[in-house]
């Protein structure tokens, strides 16, 4: 059966707002609820700690932890105490889904897959009990580090956060899971076939690797007003997109032009306004059985997690429960 999980960023709410619709997730039903990391937004793991002390079933993730910017250290200490707040139910998602936006604190984004493979061993040697290794090409650390105390579980699931063919590919040879992007939707196939190529690259059984596939969701049964509502998230990781995912959707680098000028000029809301009805297929927008039927191609197309992004609907806690009550006994 498919996991479901629920991805909240800011553009949701603030941080009490975001604590409590991990709460309504898991009353609606959902596996798993995912808090995105990135530069200068909220803390991810702030927020997962706050929803470990208010759930009791929900497993809760941070997702892009990037060790461009997050020492490998840090990010299994936080695991470690998560698992032991939350009583077992801590994931991870090591890595980036783009190199495009450290290098404007002045890192290097082509770093990232190098130092996500490496982070992903050092993390699951310190959660085991291990030593961690010494021999990597990013990170070098001195004989004898280990974790000073025991995680509740001894292996945590650990995703891999990628982005492109060849990092998505190699995320397939040593991810528990992998965490992809799937904007537009239509690129599950293509990516589901490079996850699974690199897990038979790497001796792996592919069915052994979970495809958390990402797409950005808003549902009401104003099909217009979910329409309205996600231009902004379009708006602000559309720019993000390569030329061949935008041309799965028929759009190009240039359709967008006038979005990310707009977007570097005046901000988000501004930029939102120049997102056209077109550039809406590239997350999954409608009624609650519209939503569903997109969703369900994706679980055909060989994705075995379903993580629902924002802005979710007009009102977030109710289009949680509209998911649950109406979306994913669809999906069952």
């Amino acid at each position: 059966m498919v996991l479901t999980s629920i991805r909240l960023t800011q553009f949701v709410g603030g941080p009490a707002e975001l604590v409590d619709l991990a709460v309504t997730a898991e009353e609606a039903g959902f596996d798993q609820v995912w808090f995105a990391s990135d530069p200068f937004m909220l803390h991810t793991w702030s927020l997962c700690t706050a929803v470990a002390l208010r759930t009791s079933r929900i497993h809760i993730g941070a997702l892009g932890m990037n060790p461009a910017t997050v020492d490998p250290s840090e990010i299994a200490a936080h695991l470690g105490t998560l698992d032991l707040l939350s009583g077992g139910r801590a994931l991870a998602g090591i890595g980036s889904h783009t190199d495009g936006m450290v290098p404007k604190i002045g890192l290097d984004g082509s770093t990232i897959p190098g130092r996500t493979a490496e982070a992903v061993r050092l993390v699951r040697a310190l959660i085991a009990g291990q030593d961690a290794p010494t021999d990597g090409e990013h990170y070098r650390w001195q004989p004898g580090c280990a974790l000073g105390f025991t995680p509740h579980r001894s292996r945590i699931p650990l995703h891999v956060t990628a982005y492109g063919e060849e990092f998505l590919t190699a995320a397939g040879g040593y991810g528990d899971g992998v965490l992809p992007i799937l904007f537009p939707p239509e690129t599950a196939a293509e990516v589901v076939g490079w996850i699974r190529a690199g897990a038979v690259a790497a001796g792996r059984d592919p069915s052994e690797v979970d495809v958390a596939g990402c797409v950005w969701v808003s549902v009401a049964d104003d099909p217009a007003a979910a329409g309205d509502l996600i231009r902004p998230t379009i708006a602000f990781f559309g720019p993000y997109l390569s030329e061949h995912e935008l041309a799965v959707v028929g759009l190009s680098p240039a359709d967008f032009a006038p979005v990310t000028a707009a977007l570097a000029a005046d901000g988000v809301e501004a930029a939102a306004r120049l997102v056209t009805d077109d550039m809406l297929r590239l997350a999954v927008v409608g009624t609650p059985d519209e939503v569903a039927v997109r969703l369900r191609g994706l679980v055909d197309a060989g994705v075995t997690q379903l993580s629902i992004g924002g802005p979710l609907g007009p009102d977030p806690d109710a289009a949680i429960r509209l998911l649950g009550e109406r979306v994913l006994p669809a999906l069952s």
